[in-house]
């Protein structure tokens, strides 16, 4: 209305903005007051599509129609769906190392992101290029389902760089807590930061974790120890789960991470079943803080008791949140028992769990995330990922990003999983994919290529998927990360244009045209 644009004009500006990292609307005709700021490129295309349809409706005509797909990739040299041939939302066992090499594979997602099909490009429903928004050529190439990161402590503020020195010269990790450092430092720092700042170091973190393949995160608060802090953190998470159209992320409330300082057990653990857990669920009652569906409690000598742990997370269950927390990681608490009995979801670290634990973690199907980074850092003894296995439990990996432990990089946690713990690279990427979304309550949409889910992807800069394990030395092998079929990272030398004549059957810009070529160009530039 105000610029004189068609409305096939205005559609392809909404899909560039939906493509682009950030979005800057200076003004939108009947919108009042104008808007001149930055704006998430989720929201910018809302906007400009209600506006468009309200346009068009008054206007008594009828937009464009949409193509039915926004991807097709074609001819991949290899195709991994860890697809969940349980029946359970996980892999277990010998079914962790059963991976199906689907040669000459395809893929195709349609406009909700989801996939339409997966399974090899002779068998792929045959489409018109003009119906889907971007084509692949994958010959060279292998696909895997985007990576899930299971346990991560990604809002915080003030580095722990200083205390690497004093680790490496033998100072444990509960002797520098003593020392008023490690989470204490952290929790010091965080408190004082304002939400803006842990909301813009949070997002770079993503980004990066996103650039080397990861689709789903769980983020935990933690670093607060009081109500308004772990508030804070929360709501930096939910607004990123809002705003951030590159990777889900699943909200862990963890406000008992730690004793705070000039605090007691008894006093910390009042807090959090008095105070914290009340106001979090009056905010989700009244629709904030939707992203937060798990629990966390340290349970480990120095922290949180068995006992205490015992009562958080059942505080927490009966607000709706699945237990998924830290336990025996640096001396034996029960706590594999304790999350059998409680059948939570997931247990973190295990470094120390007993074999009744893990008996008990197998028939309440609660996931075993390990940690190969804390036990590398820390030079521990790893967690018994070929007992746990061996025994039934759904074993998966997170990278636990926090300032004591600084990795972003899921492809160099599953190469740690198979040197450090002697999990093979079939396991170590179950472990990543499919039981690493189960342990966060997202197995139905994440962690696997099949009809239905997410179009979540990472493509390898190989013919073999297995380089993304093994080249560790430097920068993974990717040329792509999709997220819900939209390329969210690229190799500059991958090809996904094709070119060609604008097509004559719909008169717009197919895969194969001119203009086509020129639009996707600009956004990679």
């Amino acid at each position: 209305a105000n610029t004189g644009l068609s409305a096939e004009d205005a559609l392809s500006i909404m899909r560039i903005a939906g493509r682009s990292s950030i979005v800057k609307l200076v003004d939108m005709s009947e919108m009042n007051p104008v808007i001149e700021d930055y704006v998430t490129p989720r929201l910018a295309v809302q906007m400009a599509y209600n506006f468009l349809i309200g346009y068009c409706q008054r206007q008594k005509v009828l937009p464009l129609r949409r193509r039915p797909y926004r991807l097709r990739i074609s001819h991949l040299s290899q195709l991994i769906c860890v697809e969940d041939i349980q029946d359970q939302g996980f892999r277990t066992g010998e079914y962790m190392s059963k991976l199906q090499v689907i040669q000459d594979g395809a893929i195709l997602v349609d406009q909700h992101g989801i996939i339409a099909y997966v399974g090899t490009t002779k068998d792929a429903p045959q489409v018109n290029d003009c119906d889907i928004d971007t084509i692949l050529d994958g010959h060279g190439k292998a696909a895997i389902p985007g990576l899930c990161d299971a346990h991560t402590h990604s809002v915080w503020a003030g580095d722990r760089v200083h205390e690497f020195a004093m680790k490496l010269a033998g100072a444990s990790y509960m002797d520098i807590h003593k020392m008023s450092g490690g989470i204490n430092y952290t929790v010091k720092h965080t408190r004082e930061a304002d939400e803006e700042m842990l909301y813009n170091d949070l997002v770079k973190r993503l980004k990066c974790m996103n650039t080397l393949g990861t689709t789903l995160v769980e983020c935990k608060s933690g670093y607060g120890l009081d109500t308004p802090t772990e508030m804070k953190m929360l709501r930096v998470i939910d607004r990123a789960q809002k705003d951030l159209p590159f990777l889900d992320i699943v909200g862990n409330f963890c406000g008992a991470h730690s004793v705070p300082e000039g605090s007691t057990e008894e006093q910390a653990f009042e807090t959090v079943i008095n105070e914290m857990i009340p106001v979090l669920a009056k905010e989700q009652v009244e629709g904030r803080l939707s992203s937060v569906k798990l629990i966390d409690v340290f349970a480990d000598e120095g922290v949180f008791s068995a006992t205490s742990a015992k009562q958080v997370l059942e505080a927490g269950a009966k607000i709706g949140l699945l237990g998924n927390f830290h336990g025996d990681e640096l001396t034996y608490q029960g706590c594999g028992e304790l999350a059998g009995k409680l059948k939570c979801r997931a247990v973190s670290h295990l470094e120390q769990v007993s074999n009744a634990g893990i008996a008990s973690m197998k028939e309440s199907h609660t996931a075993a995330v390990l940690l190969p980074t804390t036990a590398y850092v820390l030079r521990i003894t790893p967690p018994p990922a070929r007992n746990l296995i061996d025994s039934g439990v759904p074993v998966a990996l997170g990278s636990d990003f926090n300032p004591n432990a600084h990795c972003l990089s899921m492809p160099h946690v599953m190469n740690l999983a198979c040197i450090t713990m002697k999990m093979t690279v079939e396991e170590a990427l179950v472990a990543s994919t499919l039981n690493a979304a189960y342990s966060m309550g997202m197995e139905t949409t994440h962690g696997s290529l099949e009809v239905g889910k997410c179009g979540d992807i990472v493509l390898v800069e190989a013919p073999r998927w297995e380089h993304i394990i093994y080249q560790f030395g430097g920068l993974p092998p990717l040329c792509a990360v999709i997220k819900d079929g939209f390329m969210r990272h690229t190799s500059p030398l991958l090809d996904f244009t094709s070119r060609g004549k604008i097509c004559e059957e719909c008169g717009r810009s197919c895969g194969r045209c001119e203009v086509g070529t020129r639009e996707r160009k600009r956004f990679r530039s």
